[in-house]
Formats: C-alpha cells, structure tokens, sequence
C-alpha cells in the first residue's frame, strides 16, 4: 500500500483530468451544434470508449510530471554534487547570456525563453542548496506549483475544446494548429469575441480549488521522497503504461467508426486529434468549404483555364515550335517582398543586383505568392497547384510521385536537382523533392572547405553559390540539359552572414542587411556563371517563396503577398514588363511555353503568355482561401463563410504604375456570385484531385 500512495500525484490528475473529460462530452452532447440523436448503445460507446482514451492520452502527456517526480531528491544536494550541478547550471547560464549560444543564433524570442528557463532553474537549485532548512517548504511550494499548472492546463485544454466545438461543431483539426501560427490574430480575435477577464478569473479561481485539494491528496510523494528503488518501479510502471498507450491511443481512433459524425467526434480525445491534425496537416475542404455540385464544378473550372475536359486537369499543351532544350537555374528566394526593391519603391539601394537584372528579363509586374510560409512557395513553383487548406502538400504524408515540373523536366531527358543550403530534412523538403525524382544536393552533402559561413538555417549564400556552379559544371559535361532548383537561406532570422561582403554589418541581424547579403551572394553566383560555357544555353528563373511578412488588418493582406518574380537568359528572353495579374503558380508552365515543350499537363497554373489567359491570383493562408480577379479579393473560410473585399490602388509618389503595391481593402456590400463560384472551383478541384489521388506523376 506504501508503493501505491507515491502514485498519488499520477492518479489525482488523471482523475481529475477524466471527470473533466466527462463532463466535456455532456455538455457537447447537449450543445444545440449537436443535431443528431443518439442511442443508448451509441451513448455508451461514447462514453465508454472516451473514458479508456482520455487514460492513455493523460499517461502519454504526463512524461514531463513524471520526469518531474523522477528527479525530485535529496541526494543532489549533497557535496560535491550540489556544488557540481549547480556549477553546470551557472556555465549555461553564461553561455547563454554571452549571446554565442545556439539559441541567439536562431533568434526571434528563443534566447529570452532559454534565459529565463535556465536562470529560474538556476535560482530554485540554489535555493534548495544552500537554505536546506527551508528545502522541504520551498519544494512545497514548487510541487503545488507544478500540480497547479496540470490543472490549469487541463481546464483550458477543456475551454479550448468547448468554444471550438461551438465554432465548428468538432473537436480539434488542422484549425486549432493554424491558431498556433497566428497567435497575434487568434489572442485579438478571443480578446474582441469573449468575456476574457471574467472566464479567466473563474479559471484560476477553479484551478485554485481543484489544485488545493489534489495537493492535498499527493503530498505524501514529497513528505516522503521516494527511494531509488522505488522510482525504479514508479518508472517501469509508468514506461509500461506509456508503451501500451502509445498502441492503444491510435487502436481506440479506429473505434471512432460511426455512421454519425458527432458520435465520432464525442467520442474522440480532443489532445490526440490535435497531434493528429498537427501530424497529418490536412484540414478536410469537403467538410468545412462551400462547394459545389462536381460536374458544375469543374465545368466552371473549365472556363478559367483552356482545353480543359471531364473532371481532371489533364490536358495537351502543343506547341507550333520545335522545342528548345536550355537548361534552367530556378533560383527561389527567401522571404523577398517586392517592396525590397527600387523599382517597387524601396530607396534604400538593398537590392543593386536584381535591380539592374530586372532591366534586362522578362519581368512579373503583377505577381502575388500562394502563401506565406516557404513551403506553399516550393508547392507553387513545383506542382503548380493552388495552396489548398491545411498545410502545404510538401509536408503532407500523400507528398510522393506527384506530377511536378521535375517530372516534365525529367520526361525530356534532363538532370533534376534541389539545392538547399540547410539541411533539406527541415520542412519535410528531403522526403518531397526526394519522393519526386529530384536529386538533392544540401548541407550534409559539402565538404568542409566547402563551407566558410553558417548558421542555424544553415550555410551562406555565397557557399551555395559557388557549390550550385560546380554541381552545374560536372552536369554540363554529360551532354545532357540540366534543371537545378536553389533555395536560398540568408535573408532569414537571425540574418547573420559573413562580415566584410556588403556596407551592413554580417553580425548586425537587420533584415536589410539578409536582403542585401542574398542580392551580393546571387551576383557573385551570376558572375561565375557568366564565365561557364553552358551560360549562353541557359534560362534563370529568379522568384521569391513568399513576402518578408504577412501581417495586415485583413484576413489577406493583398499587399503582403506581391513578389518579384523574373526570368533572364540574354539573346533568348527579350527584356520587357509583364504587367498582367498572375499567380506563382504560373511561373513555370509560362517557362516551358517559352521553351515551347510539347507534354501532357495537370497544372493549374498556365502559360500566362498566351492569348486565352484569363488574369487572376490565388492567395492563402491555411485557412482562408483567396483569388484576386477584376480588382477584388474573394476569400473562402472554414464553415461555408465567403468574404469578398474592393481592391482600390494606393498610389506611391516616385513609383511607376506598373510596380504600385498598395491596396485598400474594403468589404462589398453586393456579393458577386461569379467570383465566389469560380473561387471555389478552384479550390475545390485541387482539393478533390488530391483526394482521389489524380494528382500523381503521368506513368
């Protein structure tokens, strides 16, 4: 009986965390977003099968209570290990605040979070070190804490899990994760909508109380520290319930197999429906988008895009020319706004290079990014795909032997390959160019001489620089065409880079200067280029993943995703301006139309260079979903919703027309049809393709 009273803390949460639970789905099964009626037989695999579910989930979040528990002692205290382990604990700390340490290399708010964490953990061990009269109440104190914010964190998870279900009448999905990207809009969005001050107070005031009485039931585990030998088998007990529920969570989401939705999602655990919408990063177009009737569908999608037939994409591009084999260099650069650049506006002289180039390619005017994360810009210029909800088809399991431009590429005899200056395991990048016949050229493939500067996103610029000329030198020599896809990594928090290349300081961490290093590192690429003799023979696609931000007072801030966009090759693509609206994902298929390659299609993107493009943009983030025709902005969201904004040009004095950025959005009062319809059929048929698999490589 002594053994089980040290399981005390374990068994009052998970009581606690159970009753909670309970009463969660009383209360969903009441909510008047619950339309349905249920058996006593359904009921009480509700309940039965949630019950034994919230169990394993709370045993497999309580790894952290555990390790907590584990390490409580008195033992480390005494000399010399106290002296020891603080002696570490101070080394950290120094390391940390001298601003050298992995963590200001990354940037962002991570050296704070690492400060204060090591600094309180510092402060508590000396504490407990060097008062050992007041250890007991200190560690008290401590453990009331901890006890306390399991509480807290279950009664806002149960919080969290209601208002979500009166939103969208299901428990956790790929929704809830986008709230984590957009914390700003989300905490703005809770702050207008709810009584947050009187909900919070009831929250505390409650956590407060259960808190109380579940120390007082546990306090037995620190009044009387577990021996060794006892949190061996506190340990194995627990590592064996962790091991069973990590095969029992996911056998239990099968049982989750009722013709009636919400008897599924009541059933569910809101925590593990989290991890899996984290994990599998769909957000289900069918369940939470308006739609249309299939045939309508498709046959409006039909009118947007050329030769279209049946219920697919696929179709023949022809073309009257012989086809023109150059290779391809598609260069697609970090975080890169339009309005970095002069001709957009900027005075401030960050990108000299692409300036002066800009002069002499076919530029993009008026070009706007799918998303705005990195790998909705690798998904646009790769599968020519709108950005469809969730997360980017790049991170998604279904990632594999997808028809891309490689796959074109490689139909006619060409070398295809990624380059990336990180490591390409970030971002799911390896297992998708990987998984679609691109050849990858990373960190991890060059050797150290090859390497004169990195950081945490990986080597410069001008290191990749040089490793893409001679990856194309050794390509060149096999006679065949190359395409070779670069990503670049500089202008990225915490934009360090080598000191001594431009007038910005390389430890300076300004945005400007992770601009101007790129522009300074893709000329000295281009001027090595210039010296190779595949150079006349070769086409250079240069395009930004996405803007620097996307903040705006809208859902879609339109002026947030306009991007440079160009393609260059001298006495081939004649300098000139595009001026007409077009999507990122157009880049490529207006490339092979200029190369005038003959193949079989399934973009939705399109040569916008032909006479029967039809302009329009498609925006988004993981949620809203968005298309820019005839100057308005029409935006599709989770629960049917439509918006639909008048974009109005905001002229900036010194810039020409053609590269104006700035927009007023404001709300249509008459909802135009047309342009919801032919938003949905753009979005619904991506979503559909992709669902049954009718957006795989052409065998």
């Amino acid at each position: 009986m002594t053994f089980f009273k040290k399981l005390t803390p374990f068994y009052n949460l998970i009581l606690f965390y159970v009753i909670v639970s309970f009463i969660l789905r009383i209360v969903l099964l009441f909510h008047p977003i619950t339309q349905a009626s249920y058996n006593w037989t359904e009921v009480l695999k509700i309940f039965s099968y949630g019950l034994v579910s919230d169990f394993f989930v709370f045993i497999l979040a309580s790894g952290f209570l555990w390790l907590y528990l584990i390490f409580i002692s008195n033992t480390k205290y005494l000399k010399p290990y106290g002296y020891l382990i603080l002696g570490v604990l101070i080394a950290l700390l120094l390391y940390i605040i001298s601003g050298k340490s992995i963590l200001t290399e990354y940037g962002g708010a991570l050296p704070e979070i690492g400060l204060a964490f090591v600094g309180i953990k510092t402060i508590l061990f000396g504490l407990l070190l060097f008062l050992p009269k007041y250890r007991n109440k200190i560690r008290f104190w401590l453990f009331s804490f901890v006890m306390f914010l399991f509480v807290l964190l279950i009664l806002q998870n149960a919080i969290s899990e209601y208002f979500f279900w009166n939103e969208f009448g299901v428990k956790y999905n790929f929704i809830a994760v986008n709230y984590l990207v957009y914390t700003n809009e989300v905490i703005g969005n809770i702050m207008e909508s709810y009584p947050v001050i009187p909900l919070f107070t009831a929250l505390f005031l409650i956590a407060g109380i259960a808190t109380y009485f579940i120390v007082k039931g546990s306090r037995s585990y620190i009044d009387s520290i577990p021996t060794f030998v006892e949190k061996i088998k506190i340990s194995g007990l627990y590592l064996v319930l962790f091991a069973l529920s990590i095969v029992s969570v996911p056998f239990l989401a099968t049982k989750e197999n009722s013709q009636n939705i919400f008897s599924n999602e009541l059933q569910a655990n809101g925590i593990y429906k989290f991890y899996l919408a984290f994990m599998n990063s769909e957000l289900d177009y069918f369940k939470f988008y308006k739609t249309l009737p299939e045939k309508e569908v498709y046959a409006l999608l039909g009118q947007q895009i050329p030769s279209l037939t049946g219920e697919s994409t696929l179709r023949e591009i022809k073309s009257a020319a012989a086809e023109n084999h150059k290779n391809v260099v598609l260069i697609t650069i970090e975080s890169y706004s339009a309005d970095f650049m002069k001709m957009y506006g900027n005075d401030k002289n960050i990108t000299p290079f692409l300036d002066d180039l800009a002069t002499k390619s076919l530029v993009f005017t008026n070009f706007y990014a799918s998303g705005n994360r990195t790998v909705r810009g690798l998904e646009a210029v790769t599968l020519s795909l709108p950005p469809t909800a969730g997360e980017s088809v790049v991170k998604r399991k279904d990632n594999k032997d997808k028809f891309t431009t490689g796959s074109i590429f490689k139909q006619k005899g060409y070398h295809v390959k990624y380059l990336y200056g990180g490591d390409a395991f970030f971002d799911n990048m390896e297992d998708f160019f990987g998984g679609n016949g691109y050849d990858i050229v990373d960190k991890k493939t060059l050797k150290p001489n090859e390497i004169s500067f990195s950081n945490v996103w990986g080597v410069c610029d001008e290191d990749m620089a040089d490793k893409a000329i001679s990856v194309m030198n050794e390509e060149a020599k096999s006679g065949k065409p190359f395409f070779n896809h670069w990503m670049t990594v500089s202008n990225h928090r915490p934009f360090t880079y080598p000191n001594n290349k431009i007038d910005i300081p390389g430890d300076a961490k300004s945005r400007d200067g992770g601009v101007k290093y790129t522009d300074y590192a893709l000329k000295k690429f281009f001027t090595m280029a210039q010296k190779q003799p595949w150079f006349a023979n070769t086409v250079f696609v240069i395009v930004s993943d996405h803007c620097a931000s996307s903040a705006g007072k809208t859902e879609l801030p339109v002026d947030k995703y306009r991007i440079p966009a160009m393609i260059y090759s001298p006495g081939f693509i004649q300098p000139q301006r595009y001026t007409k609206l077009m999507s990122q994902i157009d880049i490529m298929p207006t490339l092979f139309g200029l190369l005038n390659f003959n193949y079989q299609s399934k973009f939705f993107g399109q040569d916008v260079l032909k006479p029967d493009y039809k302009p329009r943009a498609l925006i988004a983030t993981y949620q809203d979903l968005g298309m820019i025709k005839d100057n308005v902005l029409t935006i599709i969201s989770p629960k049917q919703q439509v918006k639909q904004f008048q974009l109005t040009l905001l002229p900036k004095e010194g810039v020409e027309n053609d590269f104006q950025i700035y927009y007023d959005q404001k709300p249509i009062s008459k909802e135009r049809t047309d342009l919801v319809n032919e938003t949905i059929s753009f979005y619904q048929t991506a979503s559909d393709m992709l669902k049954k698999k009718q957006y795989d490589k052409i065998r």
